[in-house]
Order: C-alpha cells, then sequence, then structure tokens
C-alpha cells in the first residue's frame, strides 16, 4: 500500500493571506482539525490547526509586571497570576488577532510525503513525534496533490482486514 492508496485528493486548503476569521469559519464547518496552506500555484507553506488558533486566545504569559514609583518607573513588582479561563476576554482577543493572515500563525515545520511513499513511511510520521494528525501528499515540485489523515489509515486497514 502506497500514499496514493490512502490519500483524500479533495483538499480544503487556506491561502496565507486569509485571515483568521476566515480560518474560523471554515473551521466551524467541517469536521477535521487542520488545513494546509498553500500558494496560487498549490505548493505547501504550512498548516493551520485548531492548535493554532486556540494559542491566539490563550495567554502566554501569566506574569504582572506592575510599575512602581513615579515615571521614570524606578523598580517593577512582578508576580506570577494564574487567570481563570473565564476571565480571558475571548471577544477582544478575536478583534484583536481576526484580521491576522494565516501565515503568522499557521505551522511551517512540515511533514509531507509523496504519492509513491509507501505506508509504512505515512504510518512513522503519524504515530511519531510531534503529535502529527495529517501529512500533506506532495509531488516532486512540492505541489498538495493530496492529505492522508489518521482516519484514513485507520479505514484503510479496516477495509483491509474485511476483504
Amino acid at each position: 500500500m502506497q500514499a496514493r492508496d490512502l490519500m483524500t485528493t479533495d483538499v480544503k486548503t487556506l491561502s496565507p493571506d486569509d485571515d483568521v476569521a476566515h480560518a474560523l469559519k471554515r473551521f466551524a464547518r467541517v469536521e477535521f482539525s487542520g488545513f494546509p496552506v498553500v500558494d496560487d500555484d498549490r505548493f505547501v507553506l504550512g498548516v493551520v490547526t485548531e492548535s493554532d488558533l486556540v494559542d491566539l486566545f490563550e495567554p502566554e504569559e501569566k506574569v504582572l509586571w506592575i510599575p512602581v514609583g513615579l515615571p521614570p518607573f524606578v523598580d517593577t513588582l512582578t508576580y506570577q497570576i494564574d487567570v481563570p479561563w473565564e476571565n480571558i476576554d475571548v471577544g477582544v482577543d478575536f478583534v484583536r488577532n481576526s484580521g491576522k493572515p494565516v501565515s503568522e500563525i499557521m505551522s511551517t515545520d512540515l511533514i509531507t510525503v509523496e504519492p509513491d511513499d509507501d505506508v509504512e513511511v505515512v504510518l512513522e510520521h503519524l504515530s511519531g513525534e510531534p503529535n502529527i494528525n495529517r501529512v500533506p501528499v506532495v509531488d516532486d515540485d512540492g505541489r498538495l496533490v493530496g492529505l492522508i489523515a489518521r482516519q484514513d489509515v485507520i479505514r484503510a486497514f479496516h477495509e483491509k482486514r474485511l476483504e
């Protein structure tokens, strides 16, 4: 079995110029958790996942800096705080980030396979670190020709067992 036997060829993608608001709408309408980001020639530039979007709404730093004294401040106090999720203002985060292009939030450290790669190569990528749920399938030039998700592999093995 090769990658071409497992891949889906009708791949939904994003453009690097699409904004975060557009990506959120696309995620709301599909049942999968990531989109390849491709240019006009279908070259794979990155992947945007639900995790990339969640990171926009999660405080990266839980440190509060409080200036002490009159300007110019002579000192600062630093407090470690734990912000409960219910106190995070998702609306403000959405407004602040909705116009960002997906090129600013996409993962660019990609693992890809080619159509003729053996299923063992695909399995190695999907079962390794980091935790990857989908692998873009690219031709010799790096253009997207398909996508293999974990469920595609599971479905293929299940069908083989039923034969």
